[in-house]
């Protein structure tokens, strides 16, 4: 009897966890809400056994051509809507834009960002609204940007392989949903994650080094060393490494496996720059096909497949559905992006779509978002690409690429990872051959 009474003991918070998330389960049906269409649920978990098997943009992609435009699905209790065309897009990015300006914090994000949110993850408002303006008028004005090209001639960063690291290890942390993100309302999912413990620790590490990185900056500045613009720790951070470094390799790789394509681009380098024998950015400008491939490579690898996550600030209609207060809104950009309706072939590489094509990345066309749009677009855009610019075109005026040897071009391997950005999964092995040395 008492063994009965022993389990009986230890059920109780499993049962009652069970009775949680069936009352959740059955909520969102029982208010007499029209809800997008979506894939059958289960209790607990929602309707996170879909998305299993395959990476979570490519899921979507195929459920949406079931379900349509909009879905609604339930990633354990949290409700989650999915836009997977332009239309559908430009309805939360433009139409309802402020009710879906606030980003949902993950339990990881929620700790690194204690000290007080960045412009990426500061809820809209007023506060939002200061940060913004300082990074568009400050780190990431003309001036800036422009500086950027100068980096090469200045003092090599010395922490730079650290601050890389760190930068991986926060992709790796932020990419994915913990118990706690899935089930907020469950406390052994917070007692038994660890994931809060690995984000403090991270966000400890970081504020050590940044703190130390700050320190030599003001001691340079103390001993009357000269001031130099390159020195752009922080703003490398707020443009975005990791987007820049991953659309790089994308580039690269897709380079790779159309030699013609690169040949053409290396042709174009050569024969703007080879004049001064030095890549700068005054001429960037003139790198017409250049700025193709980059275009078609951030339509074809969207570095963000699914954006960052919004959230809703009050119940509306979308579409003709009803999105209740609280739902994560998730945009599937790399679905938009390859679109049939809208682009020809959509899975080919083809730099030469946007000859003659007005569309950009800038907000205002919805089948082309890579970047976002709306309020809350990157506001790293411009500094980003001008990183991806620069780098390519140096990579491709001072060297000739080629695969390992037995490595056939159309056979590259162009898997990809997800997490908060799309990753290649095996890293881009590339022989280089020096044929413009940089003038001394």
């Amino acid at each position: 009897m008492d063994n009965v009474a022993y389990y009986c003991l230890l059920a109780l918070p499993l049962l009652y966890f069970l009775l949680k998330s069936w009352k959740t389960f059955f909520g969102s049906h029982s208010h007499g809400l029209r809800l997008p269409p979506g894939q059958w649920q289960l209790p607990v978990i929602g309707s996170l056994h879909h998305l299993r098997g395959s990476l979570t943009h490519r899921v979507l992609r195929d459920l949406s051509l079931r379900h349509g435009p909009l879905m609604f699905l339930k990633f354990g209790e949290v409700p989650v809507v999915v836009a997977s065309t332009p239309h559908a897009a430009k309805e939360f990015m433009k139409t309802h834009d402020a009710i879906f300006a606030t980003r949902p914090l993950s339990l990881v994000t929620k700790v690194i960002i204690k000290n007080g949110p960045g412009i990426v993850w500061a809820p809209y408002g007023d506060h939002w609204r200061q940060l913004r303006k300082i990074c568009m008028v400050e780190l990431l004005s003309a001036k800036r940007v422009q500086c950027i090209g100068a980096c090469h001639h200045g003092r090599r960063f010395k922490d730079r392989d650290t601050l890389l690291e760190y930068v991986d290890e926060a992709v790796r942390l932020a990419g994915g949903f913990t118990a706690t993100d899935l089930f907020p309302s469950s406390l052994p999912a917070r007692v038994l994650s660890r994931a809060e413990h690995k984000a403090e620790a991270y966000r400890q590490s970081l504020f050590k080094f940044m703190d130390g990185v700050v320190r030599q900056h003001q001691e340079r500045r103390s001993s009357h060393e000269e001031d130099r613009q390159e020195d752009l720790i922080d703003d490398l951070i707020a443009g975005g490494i990791e987007t820049a470094t991953t659309t790089l390799q994308w580039v690269m790789a897709e380079l790779m496996r159309n030699p013609d394509i690169i040949s053409k681009a290396q042709a174009e380098v050569r024969r703007v720059f080879m004049g001064q024998m030095k890549v700068t950015e005054e001429r960037l400008s003139e790198l017409s096909y250049l700025q193709l491939i980059i275009k078609e490579t951030l339509r074809l690898h969207v570095p963000g497949p699914l954006l960052i996550p919004r959230e809703c600030q009050q119940q509306c209609q979308v579409l003709g559905y009803d999105v209740p207060k609280g739902t994560m809104v998730l945009v599937n950009a790399w679905a938009i992006c390859r679109t049939p309706d809208h682009w020809d072939e959509p899975d080919t590489f083809n730099p030469e779509r946007f000859l003659g094509d007005t569309r950009d990345f800038k907000g205002n066309d919805f089948d082309f978002i890579p970047f976002g749009a709306g309020r809350r677009i990157c506001p790293g855009m411009v500094f980003g690409l001008a990183n991806i610019e620069l780098c390519l075109a140096n990579l491709l005026f001072h060297f000739d690429w080629s695969l390992p040897e037995g490595t056939i071009h159309s056979e590259l391997d162009m898997t990809e990872t997800m997490g908060i950005t799309a990753r290649r999964k095996a890293d881009l092995l590339l022989s280089a051959t020096l044929r413009i040395p940089q003038p001394s």
